[in-house]
């Protein structure tokens, strides 16, 4: 392999490799100190440690719009899924909305568009969100644990959903819903923090920072699945639609 194609290679995968600490948290990495017999002349502490550019802290509930998450975001390569996409996907409605669905991440329309829910599946939640809770769409927000399309429409890796989902929870302390529906066992599993099945999940409410979320079937699942997840679905959002009713 020629030697400057392998440099940058090996720089590519170092910068991935410490915007990924970064989007943990990690401000700094720790010294490894060598040898004895190896170590060089003493030098300032300052240039010891290896800096990485890390992500301004979270402002406090309510005062960023979507717009300054989306200028934070930026051009994401904080996990390896950034690699294979065509867009990022940041998720669309109302920034004010009542109601937000939070879906597991985009598929093969949503990247090529750029806009969650978009295919199939999409569809089909249109017609959940218009025809049975009978509201706009865009008077809806809609998003994902995962803003890049995973390889083979697989579940995100833990990795990958960690680097997501600060931003994720900073677009719902943004728009603030009054109630989060949280589509399929992915979803519910990353923003409750839980193994939990969904079956053990669905049709009741819990608790995400004082919102309540109420876990469902995924859109997809249902058109796999339509006995069974239609019905359970439309269990789901006649909870969602009193609780709506009701605050």
């Amino acid at each position: 392999m020629d030697p400057r194609l392998e440099l940058a290679d090996l720089a590519r995968q170092t910068r991935d490799y410490l915007r990924y600490m970064a989007s943990l948290g990690v401000a700094r990495l720790p010294r490894v100190d060598p040898p004895a017999d190896a170590r060089p002349e003493p030098v300032p502490d300052a240039l010891n440690a290896t800096p990485i550019d890390a992500p301004t802290p979270a402002p406090a509930a309510g005062t960023e719009t979507l717009e300054d998450i989306r200028a934070d975001l930026g051009d994401c390569r904080r996990c390896p899924l950034a690699a294979g996409r065509a867009h990022i996907v940041f998720g669309e409605g109302h920034p004010r909305a009542g109601l937000m669905f939070v879906g597991e991440g985009p598929g093969r329309d949503e990247d090529m568009q750029g806009r969650p829910f978009v295919g199939r599946a999409g569809a089909l939640l249109t017609d959940i969100i218009v025809k049975g809770i009978q509201m706009p769409r865009e008077d809806c927000y809609i998003a994902n644990v995962v803003k890049c399309r995973p390889p083979e429409n697989r579940d995100p890796l833990p990795d990958e959903a960690a680097a997501c989902l600060p931003f994720l929870r900073r677009q719902i302390a943004a728009v603030r819903p009054r109630v989060i529906v949280a589509l399929g066992r992915v979803a519910a599993q990353y923003l409750l923090d839980t193994q939990a099945p969904l079956a053990k999940l669905r049709h009741r409410f819990h608790d995400f920072q004082g919102i309540p979320l109420m876990p469902t079937y995924h859109p997809a699942y249902v058109l796999r699945n339509p006995t069974v997840g239609r019905r359970g679905t439309w269990e789901d959002i006649k909870l969602v639609i009193d609780r709506l009713n009701r605050d």
